[in-house]
C-alpha cells in the first residue's frame, strides 16, 4: 500500500443541469515516509497501538537544520497546498524516554507552512496536562502559535488564556484532531467533539497559502496516522 492517496474530486449540481466542482480531498495514510520532508525530527515509518505510523521523536544533539527552519521539528507533506479547509489526523504523543522534567508530550499540526519553512500557523496539545490535578497545567492542554513571530510564551504572556485551553488528553493514546480554517479564524476540534475545544480569531501571518506538516516539540516521542485535507 502506497502512503499517499487521493480521493477523486467531487462535483455539485447547479441550476440549470451545470456542473461545479467542490473541495478536492487528499488523504496520506501515513505509513511510509514517502511525501514527507523530516527538518529538526527523526522520522520513521512505525506501528503503535494496532496501527502503522509515522514517528517522530525529538532526540539531544545537534540539528542541522535549525538554523534555517527555526529549530521547529516538522515533516512537511511535500505536495500538500492549504489556504482555508479541514484537516484531520490521528496523532499521540508522550515524553520520549529520558525526556527532562516539565515535558509534555507536545504534538499537532502545523499549517499554511511558508516556503520559510520557520514560518507557519500551528494547534498542537500537551497530552501530559489533560489529566493533571494542578488545574492551571489543565488550562493549558492545548495551544495555538504563529511561528516564529508569536511562541506559546509571548501569546501567554501577552494575552493569557486567549490561545490555549483544556481538553481532555491521555498521554501515548490516539487522538482524533480536527482543524477547520477560514481566512484568519481557525478552530481546533479533538476526540468528534461537536463544539472546538480552541478557537483563534486572529491567525497572525493573516490569510496565507502554504503546506501541511506533522509537529511536535521538545523531548516528544509522537506518532502520526491517516491525514485528510479538504
Amino acid at each position: 500500500m502506497t502512503s499517499l492517496f487521493a480521493a477523486a474530486v467531487f462535483s455539485l449540481a447547479l441550476p440549470g443541469g451545470w456542473f461545479a466542482p467542490a473541495a478536492e480531498v487528499k488523504t496520506w495514510s501515513l505509513e511510509s515516509l514517502a511525501g514527507l520532508k523530516p527538518l529538526n525530527v527523526k522520522a520513521s515509518a512505525s506501528s503503535w497501538r494496532g496501527r502503522r505510523a509515522v514517528r517522530l521523536i525529538d532526540e539531544p544533539g545537534e540539528k542541522p537544520d535549525a538554523k534555517s527552519t527555526g529549530g521547529e521539528a516538522i515533516a512537511i507533506l511535500t505536495d500538500s497546498s492549504f489556504e482555508d479547509g479541514t484537516i484531520e489526523a490521528e496523532i499521540a504523543g508522550a515524553p520520549r524516554e529520558g525526556a527532562r522534567e516539565g515535558s509534555r508530550g507536545f504534538v499537532g499540526i502545523a499549517f499554511r507552512v511558508q516556503e520559510d519553512p520557520s514560518r507557519f500557523e500551528c494547534f498542537y496539545l500537551r497530552p501530559t496536562n489533560g489529566r493533571s490535578d494542578d488545574q492551571l497545567r489543565r488550562n493549558h492542554s492545548t495551544q495555538y502559535v504563529s511561528e516564529p513571530e508569536f511562541p506559546w510564551h509571548r501569546l501567554r504572556q501577552e494575552n493569557p488564556g486567549v490561545y490555549e485551553s483544556y481538553v481532555d488528553l491521555e498521554p501515548g493514546a490516539w487522538t482524533k484532531v480536527r482543524i477547520v480554517v477560514e481566512g484568519t479564524q481557525a478552530r481546533l476540534y479533538v476526540h468528534d467533539a461537536a463544539q472546538p475545544a480552541l478557537v483563534v480569531h486572529d491567525l497572525k501571518h493573516g490569510r496565507t497559502r502554504g503546506r501541511v506538516a506533522l509537529w511536535i516539540g521538545q523531548d516528544t516521542d509522537a506518532y502520526f496516522s491517516r491525514l485528510t485535507v479538504r
